[in-house]
């Protein structure tokens, strides 16, 4: 009787961790999507993920059913910060943006959720999402005509980029249209694969560096630096997740049944959150988000055991040490990322105009003109304004600029802080 009690349950955490891994694996063209964009380390981005879900199940007690992984809402930022200040002082930008998070969980708990409402309605949010995806634009293009990230050279013929960029594109279009089941739940993981095996005979792919990474290799961590440069760019781009956040979290819920804002509460789960995205940057990795891609892929096969994401965690974490994953990883031609860029960016953008449309906001509304305009405007358009040891523009601009039309220009007045 004791050995069928303990051959079931051996069965069972089985089978947990193939459902985990499966989960990862939906995950898995997004994860390293975004290290792959701005120049992080892929194998530290596995690890902070899982490491970052493993604090967002210890901080709500293993009751929400989501992975956390690379957020697509700082791609822009993190490419100017490396570009600017370096990876050490990106971080430390990014690891503010994780304590942003942490302090909107405290006025959540003291003030209930519509204060994060209040603060950061949708004409706010909306647009300052659309300057994320935007300003992102020509970084897509340069890299699918096979240019370098900011256009300064070329990397591969544009002939031969165009031909793989589109081969990459079409496929994750056609992946997501007409997919079925678990297929439809990773249609940039298959672009990236058809982009990549067209690559190879094209000769864009050198197989040199996976040959000389070893097997077992400790990730490549980066501690972060202070900067206030940084920090003041990068923090406002934490409202735009801070808002999907809310959603996916009510999301989740819709798809097991249970209101997680009450329990364990939005503060709750902003809060892992939060310190899931400062753990990540303190080791070089990028900022996490809860994916809907695994939310997804939880409604598909039925799993609402949060386990699971236990399962998927550890499973990225061992990942995270082969260190022949990150030499493949890295070998993926820039025009494979360029041609997923091209629809990733576009499809930032239209999240945002969504979030515009789902509320009904009157664009013509004077007040609504004037803050949507001048977030666009100048987020876009590369004003900027400094002074003393600091300068603030692009998304970082936009974010604080929105907020603070929204607070102080008279017509529909916010509720009251």
């Amino acid at each position: 009787m004791d050995n069928t009690v303990s051959n079931t349950k051996y069965t069972f955490r089985f089978r947990d961790s193939i459902i985990g891994a499966q989960m990862l694996f939906v995950a898995l063209g997004a994860l390293v999507l975004v290290p792959l964009l701005t120049g992080l380390n892929p194998n530290v981005a596995l690890f902070t993920a899982g490491a970052g879900t493993l604090i967002f199940q210890i901080v709500t007690r293993g009751q929400v059913p989501v992975f956390l992984a690379s957020s697509f809402a700082f791609i822009a930022p993190i490419i100017y910060g490396v570009q600017t200040w370096g990876i050490p002082a990106t971080m430390g930008g990014l690891m503010a943006a994780g304590l942003f998070y942490v302090l909107l969980s405290a006025l959540i708990k003291l003030r209930g959720s519509d204060f994060l409402h209040t603060l950061l309605p949708p004409i706010v949010t909306g647009p300052v999402i659309m300057v994320i995806g935007l300003i992102l634009a020509p970084v897509a293009v340069f890299m699918a005509t096979g240019m370098t990230g900011d256009g300064s050279f070329e990397l591969v013929p544009r002939g031969t980029a165009l031909t793989v960029s589109l081969i990459s594109l079409g496929v994750t279009i056609l992946v997501s249209l007409l997919g079925h089941g678990m297929l439809r739940l990773i249609p940039i993981l298959c672009g990236i694969i058809a982009g990549y095996l067209v690559s190879i005979p094209l000769g864009l792919v050198n197989f040199d560096p996976v040959r000389e990474a070893a097997w077992f290799a400790m990730p490549a961590f980066t501690l972060p630096e202070w900067n206030w440069q940084a920090i003041i760019f990068i923090v406002p781009v934490a409202i735009a997740p801070a808002i999907e956040h809310f959603g996916d979290v009510l999301a989740i819920g819709s798809v097991t049944g249970k209101d997680y804002v009450k329990s364990p509460g939005i503060h709750k789960t902003m809060l892992g959150d939060g310190l899931a995205t400062s753990f990540a940057s303190m080791l070089g990795g990028p900022p996490n988000t809860t994916y809907s891609e695994v939310t997804g892929a939880v409604t598909l096969t039925k799993v609402f055991n949060p386990a699971i994401m236990t399962w998927a965690s550890i499973i990225a974490i061992v990942l995270a040490f082969v260190g022949k994953l990150g030499a493949l990883l890295q070998t993926i031609p820039s025009p494979v990322m360029g041609g997923i860029m091209l629809l990733l960016f576009g499809a930032i953008t239209v999240v945002g105009l969504n979030t515009l449309v789902k509320k009904g906001e009157d664009l013509t509304d004077p007040r609504n003109l004037a803050i949507v305009s001048l977030i666009l405007v100048m987020g876009i358009g590369g004003m900027s304004f400094s002074g003393g040891g600091f300068a603030i523009k692009g998304i970082g601009l936009a974010g604080i600029l929105g907020v603070l039309l929204n607070l102080i220009l008279p017509g529909k007045k916010p509720r009251k802080l």
